[in-house]
């Protein structure tokens, strides 16, 4: 069982900056392939970034590479999501989600646990 938990999310002017945070529990999250995703009111859920449990290799959604990136921390158990040069487009709220046994899926139906999320919202 991984619990997640995220944070870093809030207001930011378009061409801002912000990073989100996702901190598991559980002594197994280096084993883990970790997720970002974002539902925006009314939209499906879809894919943002992954990284491997590694952390060698990532995968980014078109709609934001150049823009935005994922790392983590395997000694603080935290995977975090860079993201820059805002777009009011990116609004949405943001989870992140660990997948057992994936290489870098993207589909939410992969991932086997799931934060809470956190709200993102970008002004014009």
């Amino acid at each position: 069982q991984v619990q997640l938990v995220e944070s870093g999310g809030g207001l930011s002017q378009a061409g801002g900056s912000l990073r989100l945070s996702c901190v598991a529990s559980g002594r197994t999250f280096s084993t883990y392939d970790m997720g970002w995703f974002r539902q925006a009111p009314g939209k499906e859920r879809e894919f943002v970034a992954a990284i491997r449990w590694n952390g060698v290799s990532t995968r980014l959604a078109e709609s934001v590479k150049g823009r935005f990136s994922i790392s983590r921390d395997n000694v603080k158990n935290t995977v975090y999501l860079h993201m820059n040069s805002l777009k009011p487009e990116d609004t949405a709220v943001y989870y992140c989600a660990a997948d057992r046994e994936g290489v870098l899926r993207t589909g939410p139906g992969d991932y086997d646990y799931w934060g809470q999320g956190t709200q993102v919202t970008v002004s014009s």
